[in-house]
């Protein structure tokens, strides 16, 4: 058994490449077979019924008399 890559030989190197690959490919896989979900569950389908806030002008507040910095 090889303990380092830098003494690894051959068929080591590709057992190592073999599972990265193997590992990648299960990735994408699993990434193309999830689902998004179309909707229609019970909590995509809660509406806000609050009223919508506008921002106004900006204001600044200060406790002293000197100039305020933005």
């Amino acid at each position: 058994m090889n303990h380092s890559l830098l003494s690894a030989d051959r068929n080591t190197h590709l057992k190592i490449v073999s599972l990265a690959l193997t590992a990648a490919i299960a990735v994408v896989v699993i990434g193309i077979t999830a689902r998004i979900t179309d909707g229609t569950s019970s909590a995509t389908r809660i509406e806000s019924g609050a009223p919508v806030l506008k921002a106004g002008k900006p204001t600044t507040y200060t406790r002293t008399e000197a100039p305020s910095m933005r």
